[in-house]
């Protein structure tokens, strides 16, 4: 008969505390309670009985804070203010209550977390690597087919069981593909993809959230048996318990541990052209010239693939033939006020000056030209071939492409189940990368980034367009994008889905493609848009919609393959598309003061350009269910028509009145209306008392700049709102240069003020007002 290993026991047999952290010795191994400043529990576990220093590093060391420990009888109390951890003497395992007692979210009684030893492996020999390139979509990729390995350490696979209330949402983990919303009952994957950011970060309606200190691929699953998170690579099992008093302070607290978001320049909220692609600096303004010539606003061009000479990619340089003077092309640009963005990759083919460079000093990920990320000196490498073959020609922002840097998915005729996708990402990764960072390498390229041009010079803002992030990527100047989707009035639907769990999960800037990257039907599985004839008068409708939805994101942009994106390939004047088209843009120009002073709100008080319905009405239960309205900023709601017909239901949550932001017709809260949708424009709605500066829109955002500012007041409460202005670019912010204007209303005496204070270069003595 075989003899059973039995389980270490996790009951408590010791605990002290040091440092104000608090410490559970068990047979199983040690537990780590630490209360931290402002609401937010780090719960840690080793099986070792120490915790490397190294996890968890990228986060600030907020204080650790004294708090009640009373022990009863069978569980100990921690008290920390904002609520108590109760632990388990005789499992270990954690539960959580908020400030007056209720219960938030417990561990599992029972054996409430296991760790599994794995060793960890790196590519070894170079020499013995033999490597096969794939063509896609998204580039040739490189794919070890055989290599020497060495182990290099171990790490732990670590899972974490939860008991969750039975009605209780779960949003977050970063952006999926499918329109996932509530991730209760599934199985849900964080990983990177082409069309996946993974975020470790979850929140729960019940005002919590779970930040993971992981770098290493994760992922969610409930069944009707269990739950639990898990995590594939650590030295422990470590996640931070977020307190809120409501689900905005949830995100602050997120934002606490990995960092505040950084200021973007004022253009960055204007409309950015892009398509696949502008070929020579002669489309480029020309295209400049067309928006010019028709009077329509913009404030970036962007030049996607390629900038180098042909067969070069990803080389950090302007093909001289196709643009013989790059400095001329920004300089004509910027007399318009118009940004140069240009598309940067990871990758760097074979025989290019920049690869050579990395190759000759071993900063490439082994068997690839990925350059190194996780390296300091490759970071700072990359950088000095981006300043030395682009920025000093005057280029403006950086489109990082390909951040992940692997999409294995993309390398099939078939597309992976979600499950295959985790799992050959995960193999692929720890092919070339280590196992413990697999998830973070777009975090590192931003970093990378963010530091060259913060070096450089203080006088221009980082923007940083990137297809992948992780925890704390908001420092570094990044806006996330869904990647390269596919046009259907579905893939739209599920677009606003994704921006939603983006910003729960503390990414304060997204876009994504209009009209989506790709319009027509391919073989490959991911080249799947529905329109085969290119710009048709169904795919017009469906691009309207979709361009009238970005017009009400953190930033606006239009990008995609298949079929131009400029306004006049939809119509020339007089034409309703094209109409629909400019009015919409032109739309965005006006809401500039009111979106730049969110953006201010977004990096100075860690708060959300947009969010759910829940956040803002989390006593109307109905709004939970809501997927397809959202709030921009605490005034807007926005209602995306995500359909090919022209009326929508819209749900008014309860506590307040709504202004129609079109035609100013009032709506009592917890009502529901059909919506008659013109083709120019969705449903948008101002809460009652509110206060929405706007401007008379221009060529660009520059030609705004000391322009009059009317505030419209919506009536039927007291309203405030702060109008922040600066110089409009460079970190002179930071040192306090900037102007804020308090707005009020007092309702019932109608009577409006306004008083500044900041930096007087900046106060803007045009302000009027108008009550709807």
């Amino acid at each position: 008969m075989m003899n059973v290993v039995l389980e270490r026991s996790g009951k408590i047999t010791e605990i002290c505390e040091k440092d104000r952290a608090v410490f559970f010795r068990s047979e199983a191994g040690t537990l780590r309670i630490t209360p931290m400043q402002g609401g937010i529990v780090r719960v840690s576990f080793s099986c070792e009985n120490e915790f490397d220093q190294s996890q968890g590093k990228d986060f600030a060391s907020l204080p650790a804070i004294p708090a009640d420990i009373t022990d009863r009888g069978d569980e100990i109390e921690i008290n920390t203010g904002e609520g108590a951890v109760i632990v388990s003497k005789e499992t270990g395992s954690v539960a959580f209550f908020d400030h007056s007692g209720n219960e938030l979210l417990r561990e599992r009684n029972s054996m409430p977390r296991h760790m599994e030893s794995i060793t960890l492996y790196r590519t070894a020999d170079a020499r013995n690597i033999q490597v096969e390139e794939i063509v896609t979509a998204d580039g040739v990729k490189k794919r070890l087919k055989s290599a020497d390995r060495e182990e290099y350490g171990y790490a732990y696979k670590t899972r974490t069981y939860f008991e969750f209330g039975e009605d209780e949402q779960l949003l977050g983990f970063g952006q999926g593909e499918k329109g996932e919303w509530n991730l209760r009952k599934r199985t849900y994957y964080v990983h990177q993809a082409n069309r996946k950011i993974g975020i470790p970060m979850v929140l729960s309606d019940r005002k919590y959230g779970i930040l993971l200190s992981t770098q290493s691929l994760c992922l969610f699953s409930e069944n009707e048996d269990e739950a639990f998170i898990q995590t594939e690579a650590d030295r422990f099992s470590d996640y931070y318990f977020l307190y809120g008093k409501d689900l905005f302070s949830v995100v602050q607290n997120y934002r606490r541990l990995t960092g505040k978001a950084a200021m973007l320049p004022k253009w960055a909220f204007g409309y950015i052209q892009s398509k696949e692609r502008y070929e020579s600096g002669k489309e480029i303004l020309e295209a400049a010239e067309g928006f010019a010539k028709r009077n329509i606003p913009i404030d970036c061009l962007v030049l996607d693939w390629m900038s180098w000479k042909d067969g070069e990619w990803g080389q950090k340089s302007f093909d001289k033939t196709r643009f013989p003077n790059p400095e001329k092309m920004t300089d004509e640009l910027h007399k318009r006020g118009i940004r140069f963005m240009i598309s940067v990759w990871p990758t760097m083919s074979p025989g290019t000056e920049n690869n050579e460079e990395f190759k000759s000093r071993g900063l490439l990920l082994p068997g690839t030209d990925i350059y190194n990320a996780f390296s300091k000196e490759a970071g700072e490498l990359y950088w000095s071939q981006a300043e030395r073959g682009l920025y000093r020609a005057g280029v403006d922002a950086w489109w990082c492409d390909s951040s992940e840097p692997l999409t294995p998915e993309w390398e099939h005729s078939l597309e992976p189940t979600d499950g295959e996708k985790y799992y050959e990402y995960r193999r692929c990764a720890s092919d070339i990368m280590p196992l413990e960072l697999a998830n973070a390498y777009g975090r590192y390229h931003a970093e990378n980034i963010w530091n060259g041009q913060r070096n450089q010079t203080k006088n221009k803002r980082v923007v940083n367009l990137t297809r992948s992030g992780w925890a704390g990527s908001q420092k570094y100047g990044t806006v996330l994008w869904s990647g390269d989707i596919s046009a259907s009035w579905k893939c739209l639907e599920n677009q606003v889905k994704a921006g939603l769990q983006m910003a729960v999960s503390g990414m304060p800037y997204w876009t994504l493609d209009t009209g989506a990257f790709f319009v027509k039907k391919g073989i490959q599985w991911y080249w799947n848009g529905e329109y085969k004839e290119g710009i048709d008068e169904a795919y017009k409708k469906l691009y309207v919609r979709w361009l009238e939805f970005s017009a009400f994101l953190p930033v606006f942009r239009a990008h995609g393959t298949d079929v131009d994106r400029e306004p006049w390939a939809f119509g020339e004047p007089g034409d309703r598309y094209y109409e629909a088209i400019c009015t919409t843009i032109r739309n965005r120009y006006r809401l500039i003061p009111y979106l730049y002073s969110l953006g201010a709100q977004v990096c100075l008080n860690d708060a959300m350009m947009i969010r759910p319905l829940l956040f803002d009405f989390c006593e109307d239960r109905r709004v939970y269910a809501v997927t397809d309205q959202y709030m921009l900023g605490d005034s807007l709601m926005i209602c995306p028509v995500v359909g090919p017909e022209d009326e929508r239901t819209v749900y008014f949550p309860k506590g307040t009145g709504w202004y129609d932001y079109n035609t100013n017709r009032y709506y009592e809260g917890g009502t529901s209306t059909v919506y008659d949708c013109p083709l120019d424009r969705i449903p948008v709605f101002v809460k009652a008392g509110s206060l929405i500066p706007i401007a008379e829109p221009a060529s660009c955002t520059d030609s705004m700049n000391g322009k009059p500012v009317e505030v419209v007041v919506y009536p039927g409460r007291d309203a405030a709102f702060k109008l922040y202005e600066d110089a409009g670019d460079g970190y002179g912010y930071e040192e306090g240069e900037y102007n804020i204007t308090e707005l009020r209303w007092n309702d019932d005496e109608k009577f409006f003020s306004c008083s500044s204070s900041g930096d007087i270069r900046f106060r803007n003595a045009k302000i009027s007002y108008r009550v709807i």
